[in-house]
């Protein structure tokens, strides 16, 4: 890979670091200075974490409304 770095594991992948990862990624992507090989291999990893990010926050949100669910919250709370 480009600049040397690899992956870090599903497994040890939190949403904050997958964000992270997704910005070096386009981040690289824009600058052009990778190969293809390199680009295409930087865009599906890309994709892998934007579908790992959309789950984590579908996850985060399933858990609100059960929250809320269980605590007879009717409308969302009002964060100003």
């Amino acid at each position: 890979m480009t600049k040397g770095k690899s992956f870090m594991p599903e497994n040890e992948l939190t949403y904050e670091n997958a964000v992270s990862e997704l910005r070096d990624i386009v981040k690289q992507l824009n600058e052009g200075k990778a190969s293809l090989d390199d680009s295409i291999k930087l865009y599906n990893r890309g994709i892998e974490l934007s579908k790992f990010c959309s789950a984590k926050l579908d996850e985060a949100e399933q858990k609100i409304l059960i929250y809320n669910k269980d605590q007879e919250l009717t409308e969302p709370f009002d964060v100003e």
